[in-house]
């Protein structure tokens, strides 16, 4: 059978304090364990759901930062794989110029007979050479030099002049010599050209070497009319007064030196270069993705979708020797392969790479310019996590030194509500002294 217990009303109020003190101190005693005010939805609904939102974007934010570290690595890897490219391709420069260090070996040199004879050394007191350089090259036959007279070469009364000069594709024509044009002014034309070189030896004859390896045309002729001082010349007219051959003009002069020892030996040192250049291409991958094999990396910045998506897409390029107009070194022309015995072509290998450098250079530039952008998008995401995590904590952390505070304070008056009490009840065993 239930009893009812019949307290005071003084020491109903003080347990109903003292009930409220021993609850604070428990919420109190909580947010010193946890660390944390608001630990479910009953302590404060709105900061509660405010603070999973913003450590749920962070979360998303951490992936992709992780993303983001990886893409960064991705393309220094690239990078790195530029820089070495770069460092082959230099070396192969210094193979070309190597050969091209020995191009007087391979090219076409045409000496023609003397143009002047001991009795004119005697007659004018030059040398062979002087007196070669000083006569005139006009005149309908040849006039030895005198004491008084320079002399003249003979190659026809026509009152044009005409040069013409070939090598490959590549042909000089001019009508700057006269009549009274000397030697002298033949070599200098010549020299002029930028497709051969002229000069008179020490026995005065007149000495022509091609700037390349290509078969070099030598014409010279004379006229009523430059048209028909060019027809002349392009037969080789007036070769044969120059101690020349018709046939140097129409079939030409072809290189005496055969192939050159050490551009034969540089063959394989260019190619090993060549192909060294597709492998560290191949080798610049990270983590699977390889910006120089023709990868496409993409970079997420949000954690939205859609259209609403920030991202950034990096699209690699294949970067191949051939890609690069790298072609092979060979022992000939063809569309895959430069002979490296012929000039012309090691002046186009050389252009090449050249370019390929450039090319090079504008990869790397652009790679640069991504990975700025990357790390720019990596460093703000970092600290809009923290923006985001000091937020979150901000609503349902507590504070540590109120809260130690408070409950030095509700201890202090849990000690006093039961003072109080034990007063009250001391208060009510008043009515047993009666009974005493």
């Amino acid at each position: 059978m239930a009893t009812n217990t019949v307290l005071s009303q003084g020491v109903r109020n003080n347990l109903l304090a003292l009930q409220d003190v021993a609850g604070q101190s428990t919420v109190v005693q909580q947010r010193l364990a946890t660390g944390r005010k608001v630990n479910s939805a009953v302590d404060n609904a709105v900061n509660y759901f405010t603070n999973l939102g913003l450590n749920d974007r962070a979360n998303q934010l951490s992936s992709l930062l992780d993303g983001m570290s990886n893409s960064v690595q991705t393309i220094q890897a690239a990078s790195k794989g530029i820089d070495s490219i770069t460092k082959l391709i230099q070396t192969a420069q210094s193979t070309i110029k190597q050969a091209q260090a020995d191009a007087l070996a391979n090219r076409p040199t045409k000496s023609g007979t003397a143009l002047s004879t001991a009795a004119e050394v005697t007659a004018t007191g030059s040398s062979l050479k002087d007196v070669t350089l000083n006569k005139v090259l006009g005149g309908a036959a040849a006039v030895a030099a005198t004491s008084s007279t320079a002399g003249a070469v003979g190659i026809g009364a026509g009152a044009s002049v005409a040069l013409t000069l070939t090598s490959g594709s590549t042909t000089y024509t001019s009508y700057a010599l006269t009549q009274t044009s000397t030697v002298r002014d033949l070599v200098a034309e010549i020299n002029k050209s930028g497709i051969a070189t002229a000069s008179v030896d020490d026995n005065g004859k007149l000495v022509v070497t091609g700037s390349g390896s290509n078969t070099l045309q030598i014409g010279v002729g004379q006229g009523a009319s430059n048209a028909a001082a060019l027809t002349s010349a392009q037969a080789g007219g007036s070769n044969v007064a120059l101690g020349f051959l018709a046939a140097d003009a129409t079939t030409g002069v072809a290189s005496a030196g055969g192939s050159s020892a050490i551009r034969s030996n540089l063959i394989q040192q260019f190619n090993d270069l060549r192909t060294q250049i597709d492998q560290l291409a191949k080798d610049a991958g990270y983590n699977g993705t390889n910006l120089l094999d023709g990868d496409k990396l993409s970079i997420i910045f949000n954690e939205k979708t859609g259209a609403n998506q920030n991202k950034l897409d990096v699209q690699g390029t294949t970067m191949t020797a051939a890609n690069l107009g790298i072609l092979q070194a060979s022992t000939t022309t063809s569309a895959t392969s430069f002979n490296i015995q012929n000039d012309v072509d090691l002046t186009q290998a050389s252009d090449a790479l050249t370019t390929a450098l450039a090319s090079l250079r504008s990869t790397a530039s652009n790679l640069g310019s991504n990975l700025a952008v990357a790390q720019t998008r990596q460093e703000f995401t970092r600290n809009m996590m923290t923006t985001l995590q000091t937020g979150a904590d901000y609503l349902v952390n507590a504070d540590q030194n109120a809260e130690a505070a408070n409950l030095l304070a509700l201890q202090t008056r849990q000690q006093l509500s039961q003072t109080a009490l034990s007063l009250s009840n001391q208060a009510d065993q008043g009515v047993l002294r009666l009974f005493g």
